[in-house]
């Protein structure tokens, strides 16, 4: 019985070590389609369900963050993560948080930008997407 339950926990840590994997790839890969502004890239990366909240509180639906890139309105022109922690809340839903220092271009300025944020994440048909983000501007 010991030996039993050794080997399941042993497939419960590799599952979690994959998802773990799988969701700093899907962050990594999101930071990669920002900068590029990739919207194929990115609206497998969001759910279509996704919505962001900035630091003031304003909602942004995925459309609005793709139309956002596409239309130039903002560029990311650097992004750097720091402290991005991953706790696995259930098989297919985990929180992300973190902290950010971006290099952005808005308005013909650019500008450091620095936040941490919270995100939800969910498995969807085998893969990981975004669903929600709630950005905050640090307290130093």
């Amino acid at each position: 019985m010991l030996a039993e339950r050794d080997v399941a926990s042993n497939v419960s840590t590799d599952r979690l070590v994959g998802d773990e994997d799988q969701i700093h790839k899907l962050f990594e890969d999101g930071d990669r389609a920002l900068i590029a502004a990739d919207q194929a890239a990115l609206s497998s990366i969001f759910a279509e369900d996704y919505i962001q909240y900035d630091a003031s509180g304003k909602p942004s639906t995925k459309q609005d963050v793709l139309n956002n890139l596409t239309s130039g309105a903002i560029r990311y022109l650097s992004m750097v993560s720091t402290a991005r922690q991953i706790r696995l809340l259930t098989n297919d839903v985990a929180l992300v948080h973190g902290s950010e220092q971006d290099e952005v271009e808005q308005a013909g300025r650019r500008f450091q930008v620095r936040y941490i944020y919270t995100d939800i994440v969910m498995k969807r048909n085998g893969s990981w997407q975004i669903v929600a983000s709630q950005l905050a501007k640090p307290v130093y």
